[in-house]
């Protein structure tokens, strides 16, 4: 078997000091490396089967008599249970068992994931405190009374020093999802084959991917950045009110762009993590695993997205309640007059609420996001087939 892995599980390449002997996958067969040693026949997708005579694979259940058992049989038999040697099982998953996967991860690896979300989101809710109070100016005032074209110039200069304010928090905060996807993403790796994993061990295999991972969400950020100047240049250069609708609809085209883009290449850092391939190899296999599947893939990160929306709702109102009932001013002062110069009380409550979130919502995101990718694998490169033998299943064993 090929010693250069296409999925490279964590702890399992033998420059780590384990066996050459270990099981392991093969080279994606794509271009982006070795040749590998898949089967020139893959199943199709959504028809897999366990690679052995049905009703012998692991877990297949014994076949009755008269239902395709013996030569008396109508020939119909019940499709052979697939292996499941650690949160999923080995084949072509749907919604549902993926959204089970990423949350059966954070049941069975609680601790990691508990102490590496945890541990992150605190210290980048302390910095975003800390530059929230010290270092980012007062909001610009608004005069509730102002009309006409004052109104307006107010309107435009909250909305500049807000967007100027937000600016350090969305730094801090893609720092820490990248840490934290990072380390969460070889902690799927070890549960889906079954494996224990700590979070010394997951951090170990995390850190020297961590600046390739930081250079992917830069370079994606900035094509994002790129596109949408495009769409509101030609607006913005005519002007007028002709002009404004120019701006409307070059905004709406580049949005569209943006996200097929984004979904096109959002299984790259998953395959940046697990292939340990370069920033643009690893985009290109992103866009290989998506094409043909956009839709499913779009449907399952807005899924994915609602779901975090929601409990980030449901966190967030009582908390918001609380820091503004516990700040100097309360909250008849923010409604009445919109004072938004929170002090201590505000900004350590809602805090609070922040990282309770960011606990919850990160690992179900990263789960998704691998498990996802590990799932377009095995429709399209049987992959099912390399993570029975890395989990060390004697019915995949082809070592003689």
């Amino acid at each position: 078997m090929n010693d250069t892995p296409g999925w490279a599980s964590p702890g399992s390449a033998p420059s780590e000091g384990q066996g050459a002997g270990v099981p392991r996958p093969s080279e994606p067969v794509d271009g982006s490396g070795p040749a590998g040693n898949w089967s020139p026949t893959q199943p199709p997708t959504g028809q897999w089967s366990p690679p052995s005579t049905p009703g012998t694979g692991p877990g297949a259940p014994p076949t009755a008599p008269g239902w395709g058992g013996g030569p008396h049989g109508s020939g119909w038999r019940q499709p052979p249970v697939a292996a499941k040697p650690g949160v999923i099982p080995l084949r072509p998953l749907g919604v549902g068992e993926i959204l089970d996967g990423a949350v059966s991860t954070m049941r069975a690896h609680w601790r990691t994931v508990l102490g590496i979300t945890l541990a992150v989101s605190v210290i980048a809710q302390i910095a975003i405190i800390l530059v929230q109070r010290y270092l980012l100016p007062e909001p610009a005032a608004i005069d509730p009374n102002a009309t006409g074209s004052e109104a307006l110039r107010q309107a435009a200069d909250s909305a500049q020093s807000a967007l100027v304010n937000s600016v350090p928090s969305l730094l801090i905060t893609m720092i820490a999802t990248l840490i934290t996807t990072s380390v969460l993403t070889v902690v799927i790796s070890r549960s889906v084959l079954g494996r224990p994993v700590t979070l010394s061990d997951a951090w170990a295999e995390a850190r020297p991917r961590l600046a390739q991972l930081l250079g992917l969400t830069l370079l994606l950020a900035l094509i994002s950045a790129a596109i949408m100047a495009v769409g509101l240049l030609p607006g913005m250069l005519v002007g007028s009110a002709a002009g404004a609708g120019l701006v409307v609809i070059g905004l709406m085209a580049a949005f569209v762009v943006v996200i097929w883009l984004m979904v096109r290449f959002c299984l790259a850092s998953p395959a940046l993590m697990l292939e340990r391939q370069s920033i643009t190899t690893s985009m290109r296999r992103s866009a290989k695993l998506v094409r043909g599947a956009w839709w499913r893939t779009f449907g399952i990160l807005a899924l994915t997205w609602l779901l975090t929306l929601i409990v980030s709702v449901i966190i967030a109102i009582p908390f918001s309640v609380i820091a503004m009932a516990t700040n100097g001013n309360g909250i008849g002062s923010f409604l009445t007059d919109g004072s938004t110069g929170f002090g201590w009380p505000f900004l350590i409550v809602s805090g609070i609420g922040q990282v309770i979130t960011a606990t919850i919502t990160y690992p179900l995101s990263a789960g998704v996001m691998a498990l996802l990718y590990i799932d377009q694998r095995i429709r399209r490169e049987a992959l099912d087939l390399e993570l029975a033998r890395a989990a060390g299943l004697p019915e995949y064993d082809t070592r003689s």
